[in-house]
């Protein structure tokens, strides 16, 4: 084990945390992992969790037509007008095969038995539905999330990929209609279950993570879809994304927020997060949207050599922490940021 020293990072958690940023320190680990033993020790963010990778990620081209922004949920859609200019940087996806599958848990919570593929039954039209939207200053405006994802990189987020998913995705399709006058707000809001929508910040900051040890994400899982926000967000920086959940309701409401943007690179699953998904292993990122006192063994082991995992870890107190498979039986952990997530949990509901 060796220690590195370094710099504090203020906290940047789904809703403040009380403190501030924990000492940094970073420990290797060589060998098998104690299965039973939790996390500890806090450390400086890497180097590479500072600088912005240089290339920008896959999928990200913003189309020339209008997109297919979802509409705030309490409003109802109105013909674009002939002269109207329609707004630029809907969501656009990769390319590639497969079907949009079924949501994982939210930012928050996972667990229960083995997942479960569920088949959305969405047909497939081409890469990305564009829909025209008159520009304006409303939820569908492309400027409100521009000024969204202004406010994330002034939170320290850089990463221009990063910062362009979330200026494109709609984050107001994901939320109640009563809390869609708050969905560009650097708030967790709540979706149902005891569940949250992450912070966009927190969003930011945990996929410019993944992607600071400039690996390419081709194949991503994320424990804890929710309502989908994530899920879509990644989709914009990775080729395909696997998200898990364990409460089905909240899986079948994240089916129903993807689908009307017919996002053909995310597989959803409903089943226990802890698990993972072994049999799509090894994913080149992993991030875990719910808290435990330690991450499971089972995921780390799904890392592949090089890979990253992202996860908060604690119990009422909780650390933002970056896990680095350097070896085949060799990890790097590293303790980063003070942040507050629901817990992590076994088991399907």
């Amino acid at each position: 084990m060796t220690r590195k020293a370094g710099s504090a990072n203020p906290g940047n958690g789904k809703t403040p945390a009380a403190g501030g940023a924990a000492t940094a320190h970073s420990n290797t680990r060589t060998g098998p992992r104690a299965a039973s033993t939790p996390m500890a020790g806090a450390s400086a963010r890497p180097g590479g969790a500072q600088t912005p990778h240089p290339v920008v990620p896959k999928g990200l081209a913003r189309p020339a037509a209008a997109p297919h922004a979802q509409p705030a949920p309490h409003a109802a859609k109105t013909p674009p007008r002939q002269a109207a200019k329609p707004a630029a940087g809907g969501l656009h996806k990769p390319a590639v095969a497969g079907a949009v599958g079924t949501a994982g848990a939210s930012g928050m919570s996972h667990g229960g038995a083995s997942a479960k593929v569920s088949s959305v039954g969405t047909v497939r039209t081409g890469p990305s539905a564009v829909t025209s939207v008159p520009e304006g200053m409303g939820l569908t405006s492309d400027r409100v999330r521009a000024r969204m994802a202004e406010r994330v990189a002034a939170s320290g987020v850089k990463h221009a990929g990063v910062l362009a998913a979330l200026a494109t995705v709609p984050r107001h399709g994901f939320v109640d209609a009563a809390l869609a006058t708050q969905a560009y707000e650097d708030a967790a809001l709540p979706i149902g279950h005891g569940q949250t929508i992450s912070k966009p910040s927190v969003v930011g900051r945990m996929i410019e993570l993944l992607l600071a040890g400039g690996r390419p994400l081709e194949k991503v899982l994320e424990i804890g879809t929710g309502c989908g926000y994530q899920a879509a967000v990644l989709s914009c920086v990775a080729r395909d994304v696997y998200s898990i959940e364990r409460v089905r309701p909240l899986h079948e409401r994240a089916k129903a927020n993807l689908r009307p943007l017919r996002v053909p690179n995310i597989r959803l699953h409903y089943g226990d997060g802890r698990l993972g998904l072994p049999a799509v292993a090894p994913f080149d990122g992993i991030v875990i949207a719910a808290a435990g006192l330690e991450i499971p063994d089972a995921l780390i082991d799904q890392l592949a050599v090089g890979a990253r995992l992202v996860a908060p870890v604690g119990g009422e107190q909780q650390i933002l922490t970056l896990i680095e498979r350097v070896g085949a039986r060799q990890w790097r952990e590293t303790q980063l940021d003070r942040v507050l997530f629901v817990p992590l949990k076994s088991g399907i509901i």
